[in-house]
């Protein structure tokens, strides 16, 4: 485990420890913060769509659309 590794299991570990109510107001402080709710909703769609195909960046540049009978070009 790496120190980054063991300083995020000390925090979490004292997250999941604290009364609801302190964890309601831990989350109410995160999602204050402009930059920090950024990071948390970037970080939900990624595990939102971790399990969807990808497709090379070229083609995203270039506004060509994945092949899919469903959706129209």
């Amino acid at each position: 485990m790496t120190g980054t590794q063991a300083t995020a299991e000390v925090f979490w570990t004292a997250f999941m420890h604290m009364p609801a109510e302190e964890r309601r107001a831990f989350l109410e402080r995160l999602i204050a913060a402009p930059r920090l709710r950024e990071d948390l909703l970037d970080a939900a769609v990624i595990e939102e769509r971790r399990g969807e195909p990808t497709r090379p960046l070229k083609d995203v540049l270039e506004g060509s659309r994945p092949s899919d009978a469903r959706s129209p070009r």
